[in-house]
């Protein structure tokens, strides 16, 4: 695998309907950010009779860009857990949602998403710069099918900026240095972290991961985290993720409600804390979200990091 790559930004005028967020009806309805399927030279890093995580997460969102093994594979989830095509599309309002607040009640204005899927309505830069055009983003994805849609298919405003790198989580070293070369690190950047780090083992030390990013962030930085749990469903979770973990070379680790606020490793959370994704700050109008097998929180990197207790988030209760 290649670490370090940067391709060029692309930069164009986002178009009225580029923003459309998903419902919970029905499939995304947008076509924007679906690609035609095209003849490629053959790679092996493209197989499509292997279940793809990107794809198959794409699937549960209505998208189109998925083959036969992908559709098996998120069908075979949905036989045992039906709920999480609901979940997927949480989490991707959830992402509408942090960003938002990140954006307009937060003053953030630098972006670093790392593993955000295949481009979809309502991608990061799409809601940052709705806000805030002079947003800049930084993609980061070790799957180079996600950074072949991305560099098509994300355009930023005039403005700002998107970036991509191609690069591991686990190695933050690279991402972090290589984010200093379009991102100013010197000011607070929002890390998002949704529905990925459940993609790593324990064995990986995912704790060891946020708190290697959150050491390189600068005061008022932020970090959201978006997480796989089976605390509410445990059999039909268990049994939708051994289906996944069967078909998928990639597999997924659910984890606690304590598992999950560890992953802070200490950072204050804003309110109301680690809390069930649908219960993160919902809208005041209109359908809220639907209950999903996830957590999700945000944190807050204070001005330095002797400041906080690093065992004072076990609880995952927002800290005043």
């Amino acid at each position: 695998m290649e670490h370090g790559h940067i391709a060029s930004a692309q930069t164009g005028s986002l178009r009225t309907g580029d923003t459309e967020l998903p419902t919970w009806e029905g499939p995304l309805r947008s076509a924007e950010w679906r690609s035609e399927p095209q003849e490629t030279a053959p790679d092996s890093r493209f197989d499509p009779c292997v279940p793809h995580p990107a794809r198959v997460y794409g699937y549960w969102l209505g998208g189109k860009d998925h083959y036969q093994a992908d559709r098996e594979a998120a069908e075979e989830v949905i036989r045992y857990r039906p709920q999480v095509v609901a979940g997927a599309r949480a989490n991707r309002a959830f992402l509408a949602r942090i960003v938002r607040y990140l954006t307009g009640e937060c003053g953030i204005r630098q972006f670093i998403d790392i593993g955000p899927g295949l481009p979809a309505p309502g991608n990061t830069h799409d809601v940052a710069q709705a806000i805030a055009p002079q947003s800049r983003i930084l993609y980061v994805d070790n799957d180079p099918l996600v950074l072949v849609h991305a560099r098509a298919l994300l355009t930023s405003t005039p403005q700002g900026s998107c970036d991509y790198l191609e690069a591991d989580l686990r190695n933050t070293p690279a991402i972090m240095a290589q984010a200093s070369a379009t991102l100013n690190l010197a000011r607070p950047v929002a890390v998002l972290l949704l529905a990925v780090l459940h993609f790593v083992a324990d064995a990986d030390d995912p704790t060891g991961i946020v708190a290697a990013l959150a050491r390189q962030l600068a005061p008022g930085s932020y970090l959201a985290i978006s997480h796989l749990t089976g605390d509410f469903a445990p059999g039909p979770v268990g049994a939708g993720v051994t289906a996944y973990n069967t078909l998928v070379p990639t597999a997924v680790i659910p984890r606690s409600h304590t598992e999950v606020s560890a992953l802070f490793g200490g950072l204050p959370l804003v309110p109301p804390g680690v809390v069930p994704l649908s219960e993160w700050r919902p809208p005041i109008a209109g359908p809220g979200p639907a209950p999903c097998d996830m957590y999700a929180g945000l944190a807050r990197v204070p001005r330095t990091l002797q400041d906080f207790d690093p065992g004072g988030l076990d609880t995952g209760r927002p800290v005043t």
